[in-house]
C-alpha cells in the first residue's frame, strides 16, 4: 500500500470515529468499556437493555414545552 493511501485511509478511520462520537452512535462501545474497567464483577448489559435503558433515562424525566 502507497503511503499516500495508508494516511488517507487512516485519516478516514479517525473522522468515522469523530462523527460516531459527536452523534453518539458509539455510546454502547464506550459503556462497555466502562463496565468492563469499573464494574467487572457484574455482566454488562446487552445491546438491546442498553438501548431500551438509554431511551428510559433520556424520555422519562419532565418534558416540557416552554
Amino acid at each position: 500500500m502507497s503511503p499516500i493511501r495508508y494516511l488517507v485511509r487512516r485519516r478516514m478511520r479517525a473522522f468515522v470515529r469523530l462523527l460516531r462520537a459527536l452523534s453518539h452512535d458509539d455510546a454502547y462501545e464506550r459503556y462497555l468499556q466502562h463496565a468492563r474497567s469499573m464494574h467487572a464483577e457484574q455482566a454488562p448489559m446487552s445491546r438491546r437493555e442498553f438501548y431500551l435503558s438509554e431511551q428510559e433515562r433520556k424520555w422519562s424525566g419532565i418534558s416540557r414545552c416552554c
